[in-house]
């Protein structure tokens, strides 16, 4: 208040109607929310400067109030008009820039006491409110949206077997690709333990079965590819695949062959 207070101070001489008080209020509003006063009249004059103080001639013409101003920034030019229609006053605020326009109607008697205008102290009333509307209507709508990071929402990688688009003919992989199986430790003395022991649940029969005994082999992925037969991307992901040959040729460990002879792999036999 203490710069309305100079303000009116200034303007105290041609202050000869309510309204002339009212737009005193508004201006410097203007100016605590950063603006500065070109002048008065829609066309630039000579010698022109920014001001925080209301330039000569701006209460000249009784009809209607028009003042340009500039923000500090120099991002928005405001030309603003004032229109007394009987006892409201139609504020009209258009940034040159933007072409947004911005509009209040006031009703002098709530924040003026026309018949203190020269006293500071007992001229303006409901100074809340009257900052409120103005800042709602019409700082608020002009002032230029604030450039905001905007941060990219993070994907969330779903799980396939959770996903809507469920297909229960869809072989999910057993293990991603690219992943090993854990080593798993060889007990040389476990060999013939499950003939010995049948009902003990332990391994080790005679008969070895590389696929169904001891250690766990992880499940193929053909959408990894098949080293010697398939490159990776051949089968795509998901897809149903009925391998052609069988899928231990090639690999380290027995021979997934029933019983053949050592070193012997040949599918007819």
């Amino acid at each position: 208040m203490a710069g309305l207070e100079a303000l009116h101070s200034c303007a105290r001489a041609a202050l000869s109607r309510p309204q002339d008080a009212l737009l005193c209020a508004l201006h410097w509003e203007l100016v605590r929310h950063g603006h500065r006063c070109l002048g008065a009249g829609e066309q630039p004059g000579p010698d022109e400067r920014e001001s925080e103080l209301l330039p000569a001639g701006w209460e000249a013409n009784k009809e209607v109030y028009t003042l340009r101003y500039r923000s500090v920034d120099d991002a928005r030019e405001l030309l603003l008009k004032a229109i007394m229609v009987e006892d409201s006053m139609i504020l009209n605020v258009m940034d040159r820039s933007s072409q947004k326009v911005a509009d209040v109607t006031l009703a002098v008697a709530d924040y003026i006491n026309s018949d203190n205008l020269h006293d500071f102290h007992k001229v303006y009333k409901n100074m809340e409110e009257l900052r409120t509307r103005i800042a709602s209507g019409i700082i608020a709508p002009l002032r230029a949206p604030a450039e905001k990071a905007k941060k990219e929402p993070v994907a969330e990688k779903k799980d396939p077997d959770s996903s809507q688009d469920y297909d229960p003919l869809r072989i999910p992989p057993q293990q991603p690709a690219g992943m090993r199986a854990p080593p798993c430790p060889v007990n040389p003395f476990a060999v013939g333990g499950e003939d010995l022991d049948p009902f003990g649940g332990r391994s080790g029969g005679m008969i070895v079965d590389p696929l169904r005994s001891g250690c766990p082999r992880p499940g193929i992925d053909p959408s990894s590819g098949i080293p010697g037969r398939l490159p990776p991307g051949a089968v795509p992901p998901g897809a149903r695949f009925d391998p052609f040959g069988p899928l231990g040729a090639g690999r380290s460990g027995p021979d997934p062959d029933h019983l053949p002879p050592p070193g012997y792999d040949d599918m007819f036999m």
